[in-house]
């Protein structure tokens, strides 16, 4: 058989007849022709209607916008006087690209700052410093470094020398908790504020003021076009947005009365521990009961803020977590819960008075002792702290003795009266007051504490249920919990607020640590008014007579605060107040006091908690003291906001 010959064979080959050769010469001119004139529309296409994007394209390669930092806010006290600023410093940058090109130069820089070489090589590799920025390796670098580099520049390429802003710390330690710190962004908190111009290697606040503040005091970024080549490394700059400096933080803070607290507080600590006490740490706050300002707020341990600056080693993070330093770095004041002891009698002694159980003329014999009726065994009879009688009293001096029978007497007759009261009338009232509640003050980190309850021993049992066997809730439970024992613990900050509460009548405030923003030109840009958070109703009949059991606990022989406060100008200065001990198993008991001033017209609430320091009276009142002898001498300005940015625009701070 003869083979099968393909279509286009038959048209081009073996075609046959007269003028075959030349239809075949036009096809084939055709297909030439279309192909030709594909390619040219297009060229055309590519070159005129299209050439804009792809000039974006070619454009976009060679340069790269990256954002300048702008100077940061100043954080001032209620005078203007400056707790946080900043200062313009200059620091030894390494670009990445110089560093592969010319691997020798990082031992060279190593060498010079007294760093080793895998150091600097971990910076070049930290994935937080932005590709096209310099990767700073010496922050606040010595004159002497700077000027060897400018003076041997051949040996250091890709080396320079930029001056950048840093945060100063003018007053030390003064106030570190509540400052807080900066630290470099993190991939999470990048990724959360995604939009807002933030880029790897910035520096964002952590803690305190620094962090609730962040958008206030980080400013306006400014922009630089950088030129790259092909290989990425910068080799021009075609323009720069100049970046805006951040707004000032102004606080409710009064400096003075800070600086007191700050040295009263460890200087109180450390003669505790010459007595036998562990006294491992403690917490100080002072407010305005009539708008929730913080005047003063004290952690310690302590540690100075700079640390941070420049990015803070690991043996020093170390020490502000570790718990054998007693952890520096945790506030204690938001987020440190202790037992409160007598403290908590406010919440108890203002339920009882409220619901009706009792009335302040109420009379109760103080045997020393309350046994738990129909109860036995040798857990059924509960002694007063001292085991002192007092006989037959009523509320004022209940409250001004801290008298425990008095209460273990309220715990029980709610326990036998709760089908008409609520199993939980005390710790309603307390939740009013705010303890177990955010308070809503104006810092990240605040922690709620927790009042002892039916519901939280449920929870304790399904949690840890060979701690908490039953997980039931019983008549000795409900006498604990009345006189601020069980498993009630409570944040210094919520004890300074129920104060505060009771001190102004029953309105509860947001504690307030900023009193608003200024401008670096001297704008106010906003005001923070007092948030009102709550209400406890305290009638004449209620607050009265134990406005009279405070202030008689520090002027009546037979008060707990009686022996710290003696001798003192209560003609000058009336002052009110509660002593507290709080029990903690195996360990020395807590002490506590609170206290507000001048007490028929409050302008002062001061809370102050120390850990296993034994007796409150003992213990915390002392530094109580001497905030009072402090304030009376020198009593706080106003905040004057347009006075602050007035001030700091003349000063150019």
């Amino acid at each position: 058989m003869r083979p099968r010959r393909s279509l286009v064979r038959k048209l081009f080959v073996q075609a046959p007849g007269p003028g075959r050769p030349a239809l075949r010469l036009k096809v084939v001119g055709l297909v030439v022709f279309a192909l030709f004139a594909g390619m040219v529309l297009r060229l055309w296409y590519l070159q005129v209607l299209d050439s804009s994007s792809f000039s974006q394209v070619v454009v976009s390669n060679q340069v790269r916008a990256v954002s300048v930092s702008p100077p940061r806010g100043l954080i001032v006290s209620r005078s203007g006087s400056v707790l946080a600023g900043d200062r313009v410093t200059e620091a030894i940058t390494l670009s990445r690209v110089a560093a592969v090109q010319h691997p020798g130069v990082v031992g060279r820089l190593a060498a010079l700052i007294g760093a080793p070489p895998a150091q600097v090589q971990a910076l070049l590799a930290d994935p937080r410093y932005s590709p096209y920025r310099p990767v700073p390796i010496l922050t606040n670098a010595p004159l002497s470094d700077l000027v060897y580099i400018r003076e041997h520049a051949g040996e250091f390429p890709g080396v320079s020398a930029v001056a950048q802003s840093v945060r100063t710390y003018p007053q030390g330690t003064t106030a570190a908790h509540l400052l807080g710190y900066l630290g470099q962004i993190t991939q999470a908190e990048l990724a959360a504020l995604k939009g807002q111009g933030y880029q790897q290697g910035d520096q964002i606040g952590q803690s305190g003021v620094e962090a609730s503040f962040q958008k206030w005091l980080r400013g306006t970024p400014g922009t630089k076009r950088l030129e790259v080549d092909a290989q990425g490394q910068v080799v021009g700059t075609l323009g720069v947005t100049p970046p805006v400096p951040g707004d000032n933080v102004v606080l409710t803070l009064d400096l003075g009365l800070q600086k007191l607290v700050d040295q009263a507080l460890p200087a109180e600590i450390k003669k505790l521990r010459s007595q036998g006490q562990v006294a491992p740490s403690g917490a100080a706050v002072v407010l305005d009961p009539n708008n929730g300002h913080v005047l003063a707020m004290a952690s310690y341990p302590t540690y100075n803020p700079s640390v941070w600056v420049g990015g803070i080693s690991y043996a020093n993070y170390d020490k502000l977590v570790s718990a054998t330093s007693h952890k520096p770095l945790l506030n204690r004041v938001i987020d440190g819960a202790y037992t409160p002891g007598s403290t908590f009698k406010i919440a108890s002694a203002t339920a009882a008075l409220q619901t009706g159980l009792m009335t302040a003329n109420t009379p109760y014999y103080d045997s020393g002792h309350f046994t738990i009726p129909g109860c036995t065994g040798p857990h059924c009879t509960l002694h007063n702290a001292g085991y002192e009688a007092l006989g037959t009293i009523t509320m004022p001096l209940a409250i001004a003795a801290s008298d425990d029978d008095f209460f273990y007497n309220i715990g029980y007759q709610f326990w036998v009266n709760r089908a008409k009261y609520g199993l939980t009338p005390i710790q309603n009232t307390a939740a009013q007051y705010s303890f177990g509640q955010l308070t809503g003050i104006d810092l990240p980190g605040e922690l709620p504490g927790q009042v002892d309850s039916p519901a939280l021993r449920q929870r304790q049992h399904q949690l840890a249920p060979k701690a908490y066997p039953s997980g039931g809730w019983y008549v000795g439970d409900n006498l604990e919990m009345a006189f601020g024992q069980g498993e009630t613990a409570l944040t210094p900050i919520e004890l300074a607020t129920a104060y505060a509460t009771f001190a102004n009548g029953g309105t509860r405030y947001a504690p307030q640590v900023a009193a608003g923003i200024v401008s670096a030109s001297g704008k106010t840009v906003r005001v923070f008014p007092p948030k009102v958070m709550g209400h406890v109703s305290l009638p004449p009949s209620i607050r009265d007579p134990m406005l009279q059991g405070f202030i008689e606990e520090t002027t009546n022989p037979l008060g707990t605060g009686y022996p710290p406060f003696l001798g003192f100008p209560f003609s000058k200065f009336p002052i009110a107040g509660k002593t507290g001990t709080g029990s903690v198993h195996g360990k020395q008991p807590n002490g506590l006091y609170c206290g507000f001033a001048p007490a028929n017209a409050p302008k002062y609430v001061a809370c102050v908690v120390i850990p296993q320091a034994g007796y409150g009276d003992a213990s915390a009142a002392p530094v109580v003291r001497k905030i009072w002898e402090y304030l009376m001498a020198h009593p706080p300005k106003p905040v004057d906001l347009k006075a602050v940015a007035t001030s700091l625009a003349h000063s150019g701070a």
